[in-house]
C-alpha cells in the first residue's frame, strides 16, 4: 500500500503518515540515514547495522585493517535475504525521499499546537499526564499518584529514562530475534540439503542393486542357455545312435524276411534236380544272414537322463539370505568362507551367515560333471 492510498483511508492522515515512518526495528520515526534494501523496505542506517552485526558476528567493522568479503541478514518486514558486500551497510542506497518526507512531517507537526490528548493522560487524575514510571508495579503513573495516589510508597523513576533503557532491551532483543531466525533458516536450508542429498542416495543405491539383479538374471539365463543345449546335443545323439540301430535292424529284416520267401518256394519245387540246385546256395545265405544278425544294441540305462538334473536347493537358500551388510560383516562372511574350505577335507559345509551379490554372481551356479558321449557309453 502506498503513502497516498494509506493517507485516503485514514481520517487523520498526518497519524498515518507517522506509521509509514516508523522503522520496524527500533519502532520509531526513521532516524536518517535511511537506507532502502534490495526488496524496497526502508531502515535507519544504524538499525540496519545492528541486525547485520547480529547476524554477521564475526564481519569486520569499517575501521578495521581486515577486509571481509561481506555478509548477509534478511529483511525484518518480508525476511527477504539481504546480501552485502565488503562495505556492509554503508554500501546500502540512501531512501532521500523518505528522509525529505521526515523533514516536512517534523516541520508540519512543530508548527501545529498540541492537540489536547496528544499525551497520554492518568487515569485516576484526568488533568495529570503521565510523566514518571513505577519500578514497583512497573506501569507508567503521574506524579499526583506518587505524591497523594497508590503508588504513595513505591519506587518511582522518570519516564524518560525508563522510556530509553526498556526501548535499548527491546532494540536487544529484536537483534537476538532476527540473528535466531537467521539461525533457524540455516537450520532449514541444512536440513532442505540433507532431504535432497538423501533422495540422491536413495536413487543411486537403488540403481545400482538394480543392475546387479540385472547381472544376476543375465548369468542364470546363459547358464540355462548353455545347460538346456547340452541336453539337447545329448539327446540328440542318443536318438541319432538309436535311429541307426532302427535302420540297420530293419534292413536286416527285409533282408531275412526275402530270404524266408525264397526258401519256401525252394520247397515247393516238385523236382529233385531243379531243387538241389539252389538249396546248397540258398543255406548258405540263410546261415551267413543268421550270423550277420548279431548287430550293435543299447546298454541298460542308456535313455537315462539323470546325470543332467541339478541340485539347486542350497542356491536358492543362498538367494533367499541376499541381504545389506556392513564392512565388519563382510569380514565375517570371508573368515567364516575360509573355515569352510578347511571343514570341507572333512566332509562339513556350513551355510555362510552373510551372502553378498558381488561375491554370489561369479560362483552361483556349479560346474555339471562331464557327460560320456554316446560312443564312449558303447563302447
Amino acid at each position: 500500500m502506498d503513502y497516498k492510498s494509506s493517507l485516503i483511508q485514514d481520517g487523520n492522515p498526518m497519524e498515518n503518515l507517522e506509521k509509514q515512518l516508523i522503522c520496524p526495528i527500533c519502532l520509531e520515526m526513521f532516524t536518517k540515514p535511511v537506507v532502502i534494501l534490495p526488496c524496497q523496505h526502508n531502515l535507519c542506517r544504524k538499525c540496519a547495522n545492528d541486525i547485520f552485526q547480529a547476524a554477521n558476528p564475526y564481519w569486520t567493522s569499517r575501521g578495521s585493517s581486515v577486509s571481509m568479503s561481506g555478509g548477509r541478514f534478511r529483511c525484518p518486514t518480508c525476511r527477504h535475504e539481504v546480501i552485502m558486500d565488503r562495505h556492509g551497510v554503508y554500501g546500502l542506497q540512501r531512501n532521500l525521499l523518505v528522509e525529505n518526507i521526515i523533514d516536512i512531517y517534523k516541520q508540519e507537526c512543530s508548527s501545529r499546537p498540541l492537540q489536547k490528548g496528544s499525551h497520554p493522560m492518568c487515569k485516576e487524575h484526568e488533568d495529570e499526564k503521565i510523566n514518571i514510571y513505577c519500578l514497583t508495579c512497573e506501569v507508567p503513573t503521574c506524579s499526583m499518584c506518587k505524591v497523594f495516589g497508590i503508588h504513595k510508597a513505591c519506587e518511582v523513576a522518570p519516564l524518560q529514562s525508563v522510556f530509553q533503557g526498556q526501548k535499548t532491551e527491546l532494540n536487544n532483543c529484536i537483534s537476538m530475534l532476527v540473528a535466531g531466525n537467521d539461525r533457524v533458516q540455516t537450520i532449514i536450508t541444512q536440513l532442505e540439503d540433507s532431504r535432497r542429498v538423501t533422495k540422491e542416495n536413495s536413487h543411486q543405491v537403488k540403481e545400482e542393486l538394480s543392475q546387479k539383479f540385472d547381472t544376476l538374471y543375465a548369468i542364470l539365463d546363459e547358464k540355462k542357455s548353455e545347460l538346456l543345449q547340452r541336453i539337447t546335443q545329448e539327446q540328440e545323439e542318443k536318438l541319432s545312435f538309436i535311429e541307426a540301430l532302427i535302420q540297420q535292424y530293419q534292413e536286416q529284416l527285409d533282408k531275412s524276411t526275402k530270404l524266408v520267401e525264397t526258401a519256401i518256394q525252394s520247397l515247393d519245387e516238385p523236382g529233385g534236380a531243379t531243387f538241389l540246385l539252389t538249396a546248397k546256395q540258398l543255406i548258405k545265405s540263410i546261415v551267413e544272414a543268421s550270423k550277420g544278425c548279431q548287430l550293435g544294441k543299447t546298454e541298460q540305462g542308456f535313455e537315462n537322463m539323470d546325470c543332467f538334473t541339478l541340485d539347486l536347493e542350497h542356491i536358492a537358500d543362498a538367494l533367499r539370505a541376499i541381504d545389506f551388510g556392513t564392512d565388519e560383516e563382510e569380514e565375517e562372511f570371508i573368515e567364516e568362507e575360509d573355515q569352510e574350505e578347511e571343514e570341507s577335507t572333512e566332509g562339513k559345509e556350513e551355510g555362510k551367515k552373510f551372502i553378498y551379490l558381488h561375491s554370489f554372481v561369479p560362483s552361483l551356479i556349479p560346474q555339471q560333471p562331464e557327460v560320456p558321449t554316446v560312443c564312449e557309453a558303447l563302447c
